[in-house]
């Protein structure tokens, strides 16, 4: 369970307030796929960070898979472990240590199933990693 005080949480809605309303589109669509995809997520809305993340609880480096991340003219669905995953459609950007994300641009492609099966595999990596011990 979550350390943050209650009043302290932000939500979904909130990191949607201000953003295109193409975009929030977008990252409702990715949000509910992920949501299906993992119905047991653990939502983080971080307002800070300006994303959304979902895990298997609410620490966002150890226990994140897929993050959510509004920018100007796309939206980020971004992975913690995204340079572990496979990616036979070649959609993840970056060049960092772990992090990859890809751009998702419109409500169509926020429907892709390459981006669920990258959801899929980076859910099933992080509950094999998860500090390092798996997880049940």
């Amino acid at each position: 369970m979550s350390t943050i005080p209650k009043a302290a949480r932000s939500t979904f809605e909130e990191l949607a307030e201000g953003v295109e309303p193409q975009l929030v589109e977008i990252a409702r669509r990715l949000r509910a796929m992920i949501l299906k995809v993992d119905p047991k997520a653990v939502e983080t809305v971080r307002l800070g960070d300006n994303a959304a993340t979902y895990g298997v609880g609410p620490k966002k480096m150890t226990e994140g898979y897929a993050y959510i991340m509004p920018m100007r003219g796309y939206v980020n669905l971004g992975f913690y472990q995204g340079a572990m995953l496979p990616d036979p459609a070649r959609l993840l950007e970056g060049t960092g240590k772990g992090l990859r994300h890809v751009k998702v641009r419109t409500p169509t492609a926020a429907g892709a199933v390459a981006l669920r099966k990258l959801v899929r595999a980076s859910l099933a990596l992080r509950k094999q990693t998860r500090k390092g011990r798996p997880i049940g």
